[in-house]
C-alpha cells in the first residue's frame, strides 16, 4: 500500500493527512478543485496534485491505475454547505460516486476507504450508538453518506477491500483551515473576541482532533484486509454536551472569556460509541479537545491564521458563494 490516491486531498482533513503519508515514504497522488487554496500542500517529490474535478470520469481513467489504494475525502462537505446548492451536492457526494468505484475497480484499486459521516445515524436515543444500528439520516447530505456507504460495500471482494469511517465533528489546526466547525468557531470567538455564546447547551456533540483523525485513516491503510473489508468504524474522542466543549475552550484561552449561554429549539444530540475500532484494529484517540483548542492557540498567537471572522478560506459557505461552483 505505498502508492495512495486521496480526492479532496487538499481540504482539511487532506491537508493534514498528505503530509502524514509523505512523512512515511508514501507516494502520494491528490485529486481536488483546489478551491480553498493552492498552497495548502506541501512541494514533495512523491506528491502529485491533479486540480480537477471528481466527475470526470476521463480524468479519472487517467489518474486511477497504478495506485494501491484510494482514500475517498471529496464531497460538499456538512449541512449548510450542501443545502447551498443542493443539486451539486448530490451531483459530487452521490452521482459521482458510483463511478468512481467501478474506476477503482479497473484501475486495480486495492483497498477503498471511504469517509463518511457520524451524522448518518440521525437522532438516536440509545447511549452507545455502534456501527450496526439503523440510519435514519435528517439530511440529504447525510442521506447520501449512507447511500454512497452502501454503494461501496455492494462492490467490496477479495481484490477490493472496502471500508467506511465515519468521522465526528473534526476539530484543531491544519494548512487548509475550516473556522466553521463548532470547536474551531468557538476558539476563534474566545481569542479574537473573548466571548462565546452557547445556544442550548446541553446538546451532544461527537468531536475529534484532526491529528487523530489522520491517525485513523493510517491505521486503516495498514490493517489486516480481514480486519477491514466491508467494515464501518466510528472515529471520534468522546461525547461532551456543548457547555462542556465551550468549558473547554474557556480553560485553554484564558479564564477572562466570558460564556453567554441562550436557550435554543435545537435540542438535537448525537453520541457514538468508538470501542469497535479500539476492538477490532486497536486504534484509540491520543488527544483531547483541549490540545485542539491549544493548536488553533498557538496558530492565532503566531499570526500563522488571520482576518479570523472575513477570510472566505476558512468558511465553506462563503467560499462557495464566491465562486459559484456549478
Amino acid at each position: 500500500m505505498k502508492k495512495i490516491l486521496i480526492t479532496g486531498g487538499a481540504g482539511y482533513v487532506g491537508s493534514k493527512l498528505v503530509p502524514s503519508l509523505l512523512d512515511k515514504d508514501y507516494q502520494v497522488t491528490v485529486l481536488d478543485l483546489m478551491i480553498y487554496g493552492e498552497d495548502v500542500l506541501p512541494k514533495h517529490k512523491n506528491l502529485k496534485i491533479f486540480k480537477g474535478d471528481i466527475r470526470n470520469v476521463n480524468l479519472l481513467k487517467e489518474i486511477i491505475p497504478g495506485h494501491d489504494c484510494l482514500i475517498h475525502l471529496a464531497c460538499i462537505s456538512n449541512d449548510p454547505s450542501f443545502e447551498l446548492n443542493p443539486k451539486l451536492g448530490k451531483s459530487i457526494n452521490l452521482d459521482a460516486f458510483e463511478p468512481l468505484v467501478k474506476e477503482s475497480i479497473k484501475g486495480k484499486i486495492n483497498r477503498f476507504i471511504y469517509a463518511s459521516s457520524s451524522s448518518v445515524y440521525g437522532i438516536k436515543k440509545e447511549i452507545n450508538v455502534t456501527e450496526d444500528m439503523s440510519l435514519e439520516p435528517l439530511t440529504d447530505y447525510s442521506k447520501f453518506k449512507g447511500d454512497c456507504e452502501k454503494i461501496l460495500n455492494s462492490y467490496k471482494s477479495d481484490d477490493f477491500i472496502t471500508t467506511t469511517i465515519r468521522p465526528s465533528t473534526v476539530c484543531g489546526y491544519a494548512r487548509r483551515q475550516r473556522l466553521d466547525l463548532v470547536v474551531n468557531i468557538l476558539t476563534n470567538h474566545a481569542f479574537h473576541k473573548r466571548e462565546i455564546k452557547v445556544f442550548g447547551g446541553n446538546q451532544l456533540r461527537p468531536n475529534v482532533h484532526i491529528d487523530d483523525m489522520v491517525r485513523s485513516y493510517l491505521t486503516v491503510l495498514n490493517a489486516d484486509k480481514k480486519k477491514i473489508n466491508g467494515e464501518i468504524f466510528n472515529v471520534g474522542f468522546r461525547n461532551q454536551t456543548v457547555n462542556e466543549l465551550a468549558n473547554n475552550v474557556k480553560e485553554v484561552i484564558g479564564e477572562d472569556v466570558k460564556i453567554l449561554r441562550t436557550e435554543s429549539n435545537d435540542n438535537r444530540s448525537y453520541h457514538v460509541s468508538c470501542e469497535k475500532i479500539k476492538e477490532i484494529l486497536g486504534f484509540e484517540t491520543q488527544l483531547t479537545i483541549k490540545d485542539a483548542v491549544q493548536d488553533l492557540k498557538e496558530s492565532f498567537e503566531k499570526k500563522i491564521l488571520q482576518n479570523t471572522f472575513e477570510n472566505e478560506f476558512f468558511f465553506n459557505i462563503k467560499r462557495m458563494n464566491n465562486i459559484n461552483l456549478k
